[in-house]
């Protein structure tokens, strides 16, 4: 399994950023995809969640910091999950991970997650 993301680069304070997330090797259709990011000298933190909840519905959760600024989704037939992000602040610069996980609980746990993505850098200057 392999999880490759992208989009990250240097970006204004109130500018936008879509990152994406593709994996390969399995088919994550049933998993939770998760976002986090960490940043110098900080602890990696949660910043959004896509869960399945059976069927084909999904849960969105979002990190109180980005709620209302970033957007999850996944395109299952792709394999990819993004992150929308927008009015970004120089508090969002950090680097950016994708991971997915067997479980939907505790979605906002790094332990959660089965596989992680590379990681990719997010700079928001002011």
């Amino acid at each position: 399994v392999q999880l490759q993301a992208s989009g990250g680069g240097l970006v204004q304070a109130g500018g936008s950023l879509r990152l994406s997330c593709a994996a390969s090797g399995r088919t994550f259709s049933k998993y939770s995809l998760g976002w986090f990011r960490q940043a110098p000298g900080k602890e990696r933190e949660f910043v959004a969640a896509i869960r399945w909840n059976g069927g084909s519905t999904y849960s969105a959760d979002y990190a109180d910091s980005v709620k209302g600024r970033f957007g999850i989704s996944r395109d299952n037939a792709r394999n990819t999950v993004y992150l929308q992000m927008n009015s970004l602040t120089p508090e969002d610069t950090a680097v950016y991970y994708c991971a997915v996980g067997y479980s939907s609980a505790y979605y906002s746990a790094p332990s959660t997650y089965n596989y992680w993505g590379q990681g990719t850098q997010v700079t928001v200057s002011s």
